[in-house]
């Protein structure tokens, strides 16, 4: 019995660095391959070992880019991406719990109809609805533009329905005694509320911030001026025109290392608050 104990917990830690193992390679790889020459790509002499030219590299991706193959700088796209994920994952969050605060305190009629109707346009994601949204948003001209790139991703019925079910486990009698104190409503909301909800706000924030980050096919056309493209497109771009062009490619595993930093970031600085608040059940 000890034995065969035994066996379960070597193969379960075998598979565990085994997994870890196939995560971590391609992105050891891409970092090796952002510090060498563009040359060794052609040479095919990148091995496991990081090169010489890790700060060279990097500061030329970063600041100044490659003016012969037409490979703009990265630091423009990481704060364009920056800002879109940040203006995404507040506006969703800020939206989803004010809709969910009306749903949940306030009697109107209808109330229950409003919430399933927010709910239904989850079958609408905006690949579904992304040619009327961008007829709405180049005739309101906000082409090429931070309002263009993240108003329209910022509704959200899966945060109303999350911080629905959180606002429901409330007890009724923090309500009454919040009542009973003469707190209105924006009191009770922001007093009480706000700071009960804090963890499940860190969880839903760094999901929406990394949903922002990753955001494609939007920006993609919304943005014809270079100086709105995001990282995520222009890894793209710079794929497509590392392939026409002078051997780049080592400027390509630049951007993408610097692209998985500030989601990283994100994620390592709340980790605990988006571990408690994806496990937390009562208040």
């Amino acid at each position: 019995m000890v034995e065969s104990g035994r066996k379960l917990t070597f193969a379960a830690h075998a598979a565990l660095i085994l997994g870890v193992a196939a995560m971590v390679l391609p992105v050891w790889l891409a970092f090796v391959a952002s510090t060498h020459p563009g040359t060794d790509f052609l040479t095919g002499r990148i091995g496991f070992l990081p090169g010489p030219g890790l700060i060279a590299n990097y500061k030329e991706a970063l600041f100044t880019g490659s003016s012969v193959s037409g490979f703009p700088p990265v630091g423009p796209m990481l704060w364009n991406s920056f800002v879109m994920a940040m203006a995404i994952a507040i506006g969703k969050i800020a939206i989803s719990l004010l809709s969910a605060f009306a749903i949940c305190y306030f009697r109107f009629p209808f109330r229950v109809t409003a919430f399933w109707l927010i709910f239904i346009t989850l079958m609408l994601p905006v690949e579904v609805r992304i040619l009327p949204t961008f007829e709405v948003v180049a005739n309101l001209g906000m082409l090429n533009s931070y309002s263009g790139l993240a108003i329209p991703l910022i509704a959200s019925a899966t945060a109303t329905f999350l911080f629905r079910q959180v606002f429901m486990t409330i007890p009724d009698e923090l309500t009454e005694a919040a009542r009973i104190d003469g707190a209105g409503p924006l009191r009770f909301f922001w007093s009480i509320l706000m700071p009960l909800s804090r963890t499940n706000i860190a969880a839903l924030f760094v999901i929406l911030f990394i949903y922002g980050w990753n955001q494609y096919l939007w920006p993609l056309l919304v943005t014809t001026d270079q100086s709105y493209y995001t990282i995520v497109m222009g890894i793209q771009r710079l794929a497509a025109a590392a392939a026409e062009a002078d051997p780049v490619w080592h400027l390509v595993m630049t951007t993408t290392i610097l692209a998985m930093l500030p989601p990283v970031a994100v994620v390592i600085a709340m980790q605990r608050l988006f571990v408690k608040g994806l496990v937390e059940t009562e208040k």
